[in-house]
């Protein structure tokens, strides 16, 4: 399956170069080389340190990854050798910034992710031991998710959007929340198993469903405060959005209580409807989402939604082939729109094709859940798996006009490097829990065909 996942990357890579320039580019050897031997280094990890690990979850992260730098080599030969398209808006600002060594800075990162992937395997054998750190997770998470908005504008913000998201220093740019949501999902599956039996007893009954007791509202209100206040002071939907629903998710599991579920959803919603009439920022996104079209919006907010839509539109059912369409006239294409420029080249049908892909990691993810018999593990899997299938339905769903947008990563596919480290991170969590869930348990003695004589004097 990794082999296979590799070949698809290699052809992909060479449609590139074919749509481009009508032959293979220089650097397939190369980058496909040693994103090759990256991947089966991980790929030997995994025999080594996780040898009943799910054997779909490695393949189908380097089909993703591997995709990923493939439409970064893409994007940064627009409007160069040949390529039909101009680069730039009227304004002559550049739509994708990006430099030519971009696919090479993608590598790295992929190289620098599977490092870590190797790492947790490696230092992590049983994942019951980061229950012992719930608290010291739930710090170091809270602190990253707060930082940029504790840091001033020009370090933090992301130039156009207003959101306060990323920590920048000179030419390095980290996003602290990429990995205060693994250390959140830590705490989170940490502190319920502890407070799930008081947080399962059922208190009024209505319209068929058990409601909880009003006194064990307070852990639910804080994080829904929490929330609200990410979404009001970094300008950050999506963030916000994951770190309620990550929690509601883990609660549910833990106490198989749907009233939670109604609960944390009309909570956010409720919250995020009040903060767009109090708040300007906040109100512009549902704004943008409502009205995309008006002549005013199109001008000042809703161009780069506008131009992913006609992006989607352009691609039909089976897009325009890699390299043949214009995905670099839609601003941030490979970050946050880069699902839309995947759109436009290789149509419904290819996009079809990667949500089954994340589709079937969250649900390898969730197969690890349920079979796990730990259950901080139990927890820790089924919240890891539900984070990652939200992150993908909040992007999509924002560049789709499904919900307002949010500007979130995709996981795997975006160019960057926090998305990508901390993505692989939740693969290797999941390959550990997985192992330790489809381990076979230690054959007893007498099943060894051992007899012991014992003479007696």
């Amino acid at each position: 399956m990794l082999l296979f996942a590799i070949v698809i990357v290699a052809f992909a890579y060479a449609s590139v170069g074919f749509g481009l320039k009508g032959r293979l580019p220089s650097g397939l050897f190369l980058y496909v080389g040693a994103f090759a031997v990256i991947v089966l280094a991980a790929h030997l990890t995994v025999r080594r340190f996780a040898p009943y690990a799910d054997p779909l979850l490695l393949p189908l992260a380097a089909l993703l990854n591997g995709l990923g730098v493939v439409m970064t080599y893409r994007l940064i030969q627009a409007g160069r050798n040949g390529n039909p398209g101009c680069n730039c808006g009227t304004s002559g600002t550049l739509f994708v910034p990006m430099s030519t060594s971009a696919t090479l800075y993608q590598i790295l990162y992929t190289a620098i992710g599977v490092g870590c992937f190797v790492g947790v395997l490696a230092l992590i054998r049983e994942p019951r031991t980061l229950q012992r750190y719930t608290y010291t997770f739930g710090a170091i998470g809270v602190f990253l998710i707060a930082l940029p908005a504790l840091l001033p504008s020009s370090i933090s913000a992301v130039p156009g959007t207003g959101a306060k998201i990323q920590i920048r220093l000179g030419t390095f740019t980290t996003q602290p929340e990429e990995f205060a949501k693994l250390a959140l999902a830590v705490f989170f599956a940490g502190y319920l198993v502890a407070k799930r039996d008081v947080l399962a007893l059922a208190g009024r009954r209505v319209l068929g469903i058990d409601l909880p007791r009003a006194r064990d509202l307070g852990p639910i209100l804080v994080i829904w405060g929490v929330s609200l206040l990410l979404l009001v002071s970094e300008s950050d939907i999506g963030t916000s959005a994951i770190f309620m629903g990550l929690f509601v998710a883990v609660l549910y599991i833990a106490t198989s209580r749907t009233s939670w579920l109604l609960i944390g959803f009309l909570m956010f919603v409720v919250g995020a409807v009040v903060m767009s009439k109090l708040f300007s920022h906040v109100g512009e996104r549902f704004d943008i989402w409502l009205h995309p079209y008006t002549a005013t919006n199109i001008q000042d907010h809703s161009f780069q939604l506008v131009k992913g839509l006609e992006g989607l539109g352009s691609g039909g059912l089976l897009g325009k082939g890699l390299g043949a369409g214009a995905p670099y006239y839609t601003p941030l294409a490979q970050s946050d729109f880069v699902f839309t420029a995947f759109g436009e080249e290789l149509g419904l049908a290819g996009l079809m094709a990667l949500l089954l892909v994340y589709g079937l990691i969250s649900e390898r993810g969730m197969r690890t859940a349920l079979l796990v018999k730990d259950p901080f593990s139990k927890l820790l899997a089924g919240g890891l798996s539900f984070m990652l299938a939200l992150q993908v339905f909040v992007i999509v769903g924002g560049v789709t006009r499904l919900i307002p947008l949010t500007g979130i990563t995709t996981p795997f596919l975006s160019q960057g490097g926090s998305s990508l480290i901390s993505s692989w991170i939740v693969i290797a969590l999941l390959a550990r829990l997985s192992d330790t869930a489809r381990r076979p348990a230690p054959r007893p003695i007498q099943d060894e065909g051992l007899t012991q004589v014992v003479r007696l004097e």
